[in-house]
């Protein structure tokens, strides 16, 4: 049988081996309220099945898609595992998404299902769906003799479908096979073994590959999971000190905001064996306070780089002493037999060592297309190597380390990221800080403090005294600024926001 990651089938094949290994919410499950925030394996395997019963019971077949777009909640997962278990494809629509963005990739889409509820449908232009071609999926519940029997697709056809994080536009929808899920999901395995029966928290967008990667890594290892949807320290906190996880994986802006658990009552990070930080680059101060609150031996920061379009390409770990020298924006290796990674000029020529250019990579585990922008995603590519819209370097040994995203990139700056995390770490109020391209080209800096209190004009000109010019510093509350999924800042919408100051490029 062909290799191939088919997520419709992983809850069951958990449970068959680690059954009674359970699995903690801090919500209930929509679809599942009265089931309360306790599980185990057997019991999300079982939610998989029903679901996928009600879904075979309205009218799905294989083959078709399947939007899901839903408040957030853990059961947007069983609801993609349950739509792949009768052979579907999942298409996993952000809850963050506005109304006419949905509406605008449901026109993408092949005549597909959705699954929502009340508050995402009243948020559509067309409720109904009929204008589009969208079938709604009434869950009632199936008739108790429904019994469907898992039904899988080629290895190389379409399995699931999620957005790009949509930071400039209207995300692109990535069309993922079972084939290049496997080739991500191994590399994975195989870097998670030292923490192989851990607990595990995930705190991370639930309409992300590498949710699903997260978890077929974990239940594989029959690890106790925490699946949590509020990132708030004050709720993330007692559930930490209760469960003492040995693997912490969230967003690298959550973990900034998780600092404050560092020294929070019940020590909640004490245990904490290893930190896993994806989506975006993560600052050095974040990665120092997250590994000086544990009390394991030797804890680490693993940091995989990639995208949706590839899943990881690049690996790196940090050590206490390694995240001491603070250099973040090196981003590591590629992954030996899976990735290759090389930086080339704007003609597609391969640079020399040290030199900045445009960073590609070559993988199996890339996506199969675009839905609806085949003519997109063949412009990324250069042959067989996929660009992945950053600029950075590589060392003669191979080392890559990540400038800044080609459309962010200010030419007064010789990188954005790099003066980001200076200030970071000189400024310790601070929660997030953006540069955004001034209309003389003098960078916009958007501040954002921890506890919302004014930044003093003081500190800020000390701490900006070395570093290149900057206008005046614009302060925001991190809540107020245009995020995605996976609370990465849309830089290009925070530009258009600022605007009415006169003071950003195309203003």
């Amino acid at each position: 049988m062909p290799r191939g990651f088919h997520i419709g089938d992983m809850f069951r094949q958990a449970a068959g081996k680690h059954g009674d290994v359970p699995v903690i919410l801090d919500r209930p499950l929509d679809v599942a309220v009265e089931e309360g925030t306790r599980h185990t394996y057997t019991s999300f395997a079982e939610i998989v099945e029903r679901l996928a019963n009600q879904l075979w019971t309205a009218g799905v077949r294989a083959r078709q898609q399947v939007a899901i777009h839903k408040t957030d909640n853990v059961d947007i997962a069983l609801l993609a595992c349950a739509a792949s278990r009768i052979g579907a494809v999942p298409v996993l629509l952000s809850p963050g998404l506005d109304g006419s963005v949905v509406d605008t990739l449901l026109t993408r889409l092949e005549r597909p299902w959705l699954v929502t509820d009340k508050d995402k449908l009243a948020g559509l232009t067309d409720p109904t769906g009929r204008a589009r071609g969208v079938l709604t999926v009434p869950l009632a519940p199936a008739p108790s003799t429904t019994k469907v029997s898992t039904t899988w697709r080629g290895s190389r056809q379409p399995a699931l479908i999620t957005h790009s994080s949509g930071t400039t536009d209207v995300p692109k929808l990535a069309v993922h096979c079972a084939e290049a899920l496997w080739n991500r999901l191994i590399p994975q395995k195989i870097m998670a073994l030292p923490v192989r029966g851990e607990t595990a928290a995930l705190c991370m967008s639930f309409v992300h590959s590498r949710f699903y990667h997260a978890l077929g890594v974990f239940l594989s290892g029959g690890s106790p999971l925490l699946l949590l949807v509020d990132h708030d320290p004050a709720s993330v906190g007692p559930l930490f000190a209760e469960w003492q996880p040995g693997v912490v994986e969230t967003h690298p802006n959550t973990f900034v905001l998780w600092e404050d658990l560092a020294h929070a009552d019940g020590s909640p990070l004490a245990n904490v064996r290893c930190f896993g930080s994806t989506f975006d680059a993560i600052h050095p101060r974040t990665v120092q306070r997250l590994l000086g609150a544990s009390r394991r031996s030797m804890p680490w920061l693993s940091q995989l780089y990639g995208q949706s379009e590839t899943g990881p390409v690049a690996f790196r770990w940090f050590s206490r002493r390694s995240a001491a020298r603070g250099n973040g924006r090196l981003v590591g290796f590629g992954i030996p037999g899976f990735t290759k990674i090389r930086i080339t000029d704007d003609a597609g020529r391969p640079c020399r060592p040290g030199e900045v250019g445009h960073i590609e990579a070559r993988t199996r585990g890339r996506i199969l297309t675009y839905q609806g922008a085949q003519d997109r995603y063949a412009a990324q590519l250069n042959g067989q190597w996929w660009r992945m819209g950053d600029l950075g370097y590589q060392d003669k040994w191979g080392a890559l380390s990540l400038v800044d995203r080609e459309i962010d990139r200010i030419e007064s700056v010789d990188s954005n990221l790099a003066v980001e995390d200076v200030l970071m770490s000189r400024l310790e109020e601070l929660r997030e800080i953006i540069l955004i391209p001034g209309l003389a080209g003098t960078p916009v800096p958007v501040i954002c403090t921890r506890t919302g209190e004014r930044m003093d004009p003081q500190r800020w000109r000390t701490a900006t005294a070395d570093l290149p010019e900057m206008a005046e510093p614009r302060q925001w509350d991190f809540d107020d600024l245009p995020r995605t999924s996976t609370w990465k800042i849309k830089r290009v919408a925070l530009a258009h926001m600022l605007t009415p100051e006169k003071e950003v490029a195309g203003g």
